[in-house]
């Protein structure tokens, strides 16, 4: 009886020595592939890149600032107006490249009476970092670029608004937590939490195996980033009085609607200090711009065809500086800066303005 209960203790104990096993490398399984994801260093395509000298009247001026890890970043105050309204901080989106990827809308709230501060977040462009390390870092950025514009004696003393876009989206709400004075929100195809972003992306890279990694990157987010990671956008908004926009698009497959907007929605949508928009075809990356501006598809479909008729595979690695080389031959010979600066979703962004405005006044 006695060696019963002994063999049947051993194998309860193996069993459970096996499930602990299977958890720790699942849990491994987990952040390695998160940090395979996420902790890179991202470029903006320097063939594409906008400047200051594209748009009538722009001026910058650069920054650094220090973020959580003593990492320098770099940002620049933007302006084109001699009496602005305030200030508005734009957070970038994932992937790209830092800011530079939204200098038409950074030109546009320039050009009609604001301050703009753009900053590259760690590990992207100009600012320091071996990588992001994770979307939480976005958070981190924002509000010591916050804090950078409000106690720095650099700017004026004027009322501040956010913008952002993606990551960037889901860094301005989860933001207000930690700065309820900031006056409006622009949030465009973010998502509520940094879990959500995750999970999103993770469904077009590995499909339904996200969802058995989630609770495994939670548990690693609040180890690593703590009270930043386990906030959310709707507790930026419940803290703060901030007013918000909300804008997604129904089709975006890279943040989907159910991991933002409609969560958002849920909980503000009889709240008068929100106003949500919902396209249905604008997708991702194109929700800002003009959908009937088609110079960019144009300009793009002829550089294709040029891609492909070179004597050599444009995707091998071997040929990567060689093409880099070619590419920006291209673009400086083909491409209508004039036109290519000139796509923004002017009706879309004149919403904006009203509603910075609005903010800015009360």
């Amino acid at each position: 009886m006695a060696k019963n209960k002994a063999r049947k203790k051993t194998a309860i104990i193996t069993v459970l020595l096996i499930l602990i096993g299977l958890v720790a490398v699942w849990w491994a399984i987990s952040v390695l592939a998160y940090n395979a994801y996420l902790n890179q260093r991202f470029e903006s395509d320097p063939a594409m890149l906008l400047y200051v000298e594209d748009f009538d009247g722009l001026e910058r001026t650069g920054y650094e600032f220090a973020s959580d890890k003593g990492q320098m970043l770099k940002g620049y105050m933007y302006s084109a107006c001699e009496d602005p309204h305030g200030i508005i901080i734009l957070a970038h989106g994932f992937g790209g490249g830092g800011h530079n990827s939204y200098m038409m809308a950074i030109n546009y709230f320039a050009q009609n009476g604001f301050l703009v501060f753009a900053y590259d977040a760690t590990g992207n462009d100009e600012s320091e970092g071996d990588g992001v390390g994770g979307f939480p870092q976005g958070v981190i950025d924002l509000d010591y670029a916050i804090t950078f514009v409000e106690e720095s004696g650099n700017f004026p003393d004027l009322p501040i608004g956010l913008f952002g876009h993606s990551w960037g989206g889901y860094s301005v709400c989860n933001v207000l937590t930690f700065h309820p004075e900031i006056k409006g929100v622009i949030e465009c195809a973010g998502s509520v939490s940094s879990a959500d972003l995750f999970t999103s992306g993770g469904l077009g890279e590995v499909g339904p195996l996200i969802y058995p990694m989630s609770p495994f990157i939670k548990l690693h987010e609040r180890i690593k980033y703590g009270q930043y990671a386990v906030n959310t956008g709707i507790d930026g908004f419940e803290t703060s009085g901030a007013r918000g926009i909300i804008v997604h698009s129904a089709n975006d497959d890279i943040v989907r609607i159910g991991f933002g907007y409609d969560k958002y929605y849920e909980r503000f949508k009889d709240d008068p200090k929100f106003t949500f928009i919902r396209f249905e075809d604008r997708g991702h990356n194109g929700m800002l711009l003009d959908p009937d501006n088609t110079y960019a598809k144009e300009f793009n479909a002829g550089f294709m065809e040029w891609a492909h008729s070179l004597g050599y595979d444009i995707n091998a690695k071997a040929n990567r500086d060689r093409f880099a080389k070619d590419k920006a031959e291209y673009v400086r010979a083909h491409l209508d800066r004039e036109k290519y600066a000139d796509r923004i979703d002017k009706e879309l962004f004149d919403q904006f303005i009203e509603f910075y405005d609005e903010c800015f006044a009360s």
